[in-house]
């Protein structure tokens, strides 16, 4: 995966937490870029890959750090290779930057290992890549030997964690984005189109949603939701985000999607009538289930329509429950037109919405 970050930023105090050694007792001091800060400038030249398990070969690293406390309650595991000097004292400070950044609860199930370029590679069983992530587990190189600011990766990766630990039924948000983001960017669609690739990691990485919303995250934390005067140099310009693609990620960070959601609408069929309609909103991409149920039974049908009326999107079949139902997976349209045709019975109904 893509990981890029410039985004100045300045944070609290925080809590003094002891930094103990992981592994070997005395940092190795070796030449390495002096760091006394992260940084947060420079273009992302090199991408970083998603992996389906953490990085193997972790313990053949000397690792310094631990657990540090945010001031929101959370916690971040930082491990800093000893092959960076005053790796102890590093470790604070990336606690510092992530819990600087946007995040929710997922910031605790973090465990991130910064090392310098060639113990990446070799973490990441890939050369020429910046940094890994799978299985909670960031890897990211920690200096900017290799032409990118690590904060830029940093934050980049850390969209992907985001995205792991968030919902997007019934897609996985870690190759699809997040659910208001997704819907917002149109993945459903593209995807059909096939200008979209979920999941990709190979020749249509850069078409890849899943880094796009990572590299949209990274956005988001350099420019503060504004979309103003960034760089966009690893995912294709069609991804590229707007401040209402950008307030759609930051929705999705602080207040994630979990579920769909259900409602009960009641009708009646006036008079002689046969049918039944009206719209029914779909502000989110994913899949739609409407059933009709009469009291005492009955065998209303329901069609979900396009918003026109024009054209038959589902119909109705017996769910089993005394009741008829039409599913719908919802993929761009933000409303349906929902028609119920009368059966034998009674002329009061209701109909229960499942919606994303």
């Amino acid at each position: 995966m893509s990981r890029k970050t410039t985004y100045l930023v300045s944070f609290a105090s925080f809590l003094a937490v002891a930094s103990a050694p992981i592994a070997n007792a005395t940092p190795v001091q070796v030449e390495a870029p002096h760091l006394t800060a992260p940084s947060f400038t420079g273009p992302l030249a090199s991408r970083t890959t998603l992996i389906a398990a953490p990085p193997r070969h972790l313990s053949k690293v000397s690792w310094w750090g631990g657990t540090y406390a945010v001031p929101d309650g959370e916690q971040v595991s930082i491990h800093i290779s000893a092959g960076y000097p005053e790796a102890d004292a590093l470790a604070r400070e990336w606690a510092d930057f992530f819990g600087g950044i946007p995040h929710g609860k997922e910031l605790s199930l973090a465990q991130v290992y910064i090392a310098p370029l060639a113990e990446v590679e070799e973490l990441c069983s890939s050369e020429d890549v910046l940094g890994c992530y799978g299985g909670q587990t960031l890897v990211m190189v920690g200096d900017s030997t290799a032409g990118v600011q690590p904060a830029s990766i940093a934050a980049h990766e850390y969209g992907h964690h985001v995205a792991a630990n968030r919902v997007n039924t019934p897609w996985l948000a870690l190759d699809w984005g997040t659910k208001r983001w997704a819907t917002q960017a149109g993945i459903c669609s593209r995807v059909g189109a096939r200008t979209a690739f979920p999941g990709d990691e190979g020749l249509n990485y850069s078409l890849n949603p899943g880094e796009a919303f990572a590299e949209a995250y990274r956005v988001l934390v350099e420019t503060h939701g504004t979309a103003l005067g960034y760089d966009w140099p690893i995912v294709d310009p069609s991804f590229r985000p707007d401040a209402p693609a950008l307030a759609a990620v930051q929705d999705d960070v602080l207040h994630p999607w979990s579920a769909s959601t259900t409602k009960t609408i009641r009708g009646q069929f006036l008079h002689r009538h046969r049918t039944w309609t009206m719209t029914v909103a779909t502000p989110l991409d994913g899949d739609l289930r409407i059933r009709v149920a009469v009291p005492g039974g009955g065998g209303d049908d329901v069609t979900l329509l396009s918003t026109d009326g024009r054209t038959v999107l589902a119909r109705s079949s017996w769910d089993g429950s005394g009741g008829k139902a039409a599913g719908y997976r919802v993929c761009g349209a933000r409303s349906v037109r929902v028609r119920v045709t009368r059966g034998p019975g009674l002329a009061r109904f209701s109909l229960r919405v499942v919606a994303p």
